[in-house]
């Protein structure tokens, strides 16, 4: 089990439990007893982590997502990948390290990896902006996935930020222009590209390397337009607890309410008690889905692959607009009624006449 610096509040009682069965198997005894209580307080803890991670409400989910101890690109690259050789730069500005890309292998096939990588400590946090990239990231990220196409090899890109980097240099540098460009881009890029969000999904920041053609989320991970707390901040100009909760509940960002509306393609099951868990059992999950969305892309030709790619963000906001073609076909008999029934009022009419008249 990968060790948890962080206790997430609601898996206390489950912390605690464990430190018991620690306690107990540091005690060097062969008895029956002793090897009972063991084999007993496993299999609670395992049925309570079970229970518990099945009934997350948003705001946890968002917990999860956020673990200190979750793994990150990485640590996939680390696991997942062989060979990987990093690539530097934009050709313009500098090198972010919030962005990661470099080209690898995925078992025997060559491939580009993509990822935001937010780091360990708070030494490494700073250096990577906490993965939160500035213009140059996404310019680095573009130019490789533009070299990747050049030799038509397949594209994976590892999604984990609260969003763009914030700061005044950042927008000063093009920072939603860059973002921009991306998003058109990577449209029209002619190699299967597979986007998996790892932790958070943060806004235009992770959706500047986010256009592909299968779109898959880890189970306890979250993609939305804006955080909880920001939420909570324009709406109710706080964020305490309950307005947070109830933000995180009305934005609809779990990986159940977007494989729902259409908006993943995949969600991917993480190790009982979330990926922070076991990051190796995470990892391998993660790689055999990974291969098996290469090899039903790498049998779509080009042309068809950029149409679905285009439609498939075409169609996101299709339940607003189905919305506004029932209102105005409601609208429009009612409207067409009160016509009639104001033309088949003879009083109407002939006050009108008289009117006129006059």
């Amino acid at each position: 089990m990968a060790s948890t610096y962080l206790e997430l509040a609601f898996e206390k009682q489950i912390h605690e439990k464990e430190r018991q069965l620690s306690a107990l198997e540091a005690h060097i005894s062969e008895t029956p007893d002793a090897r009972e209580a063991i084999r007993t307080l496993r299999a609670t803890i395992q049925n309570e982590l079970r229970e518990l991670y099945e009934n997350l409400n948003p705001s946890d989910v968002v917990k999860v997502a956020r673990h200190s101890a979750r793994p990150q690109a990485l640590d996939y690259i680390e696991l997942v990948f062989d060979e990987f050789v990093e690539l530097h730069g934009d050709r313009a500005f500098g090198d972010d390290r919030a962005m990661i890309t470099g080209f690898a292998k995925l078992e025997d096939q060559k491939v580009l990896v993509v990822g935001q990588h937010k780091g360990r400590t708070i030494k490494e946090r700073e250096e990577r902006f906490f993965g939160c990239a500035h213009p140059e990231g996404y310019r680095k990220a573009l130019e490789k996935m533009k070299l990747a196409a050049k030799f038509r090899l397949p594209i994976i890109c590892l999604i984990d930020t609260p969003g763009a980097y914030p700061g005044i240099g950042a927008e000063e540098r093009g920072q939603a222009s860059s973002i921009a460009v991306n998003l058109r881009d990577l449209s029209l890029l002619r190699t299967p590209m597979v986007c998996v969000v790892i932790g958070e999904g943060g806004s235009g920041g992770a959706l500047g390397i986010g256009v592909g053609d299968h779109i898959a989320m880890l189970q306890f991970a979250y993609y939305s337009v804006i955080s909880p707390e920001g939420c909570a901040g324009i709406l109710w100009k706080t964020r305490d607890a309950r307005n947070v909760d109830q933000a995180a509940r009305a934005l609809k960002f779990t990986s159940a309410d977007l494989l729902r509306m259409g908006i993943v393609d995949e969600v991917i099951k993480e190790p009982l008690g979330g990926a922070h868990r076991d990051h190796r059992q995470m990892a391998a999950t993660l790689k055999d889905s990974l291969q098996k969305a290469l090899r039903k892309l790498s049998v779509i030709q080009t042309e068809t692959l950029l149409t679905r790619r285009y439609q498939k963000f075409r169609k996101i906001g299709v339940y607003e607009e189905r919305a506004v073609e029932e209102l105005t076909a409601t609208e429009k008999p009612a409207t067409e009624k009160t016509e009639k029934a104001k033309s088949d009022d003879p009083a109407k009419n002939n006050g009108s006449n008289g009117k006129t008249g006059k």
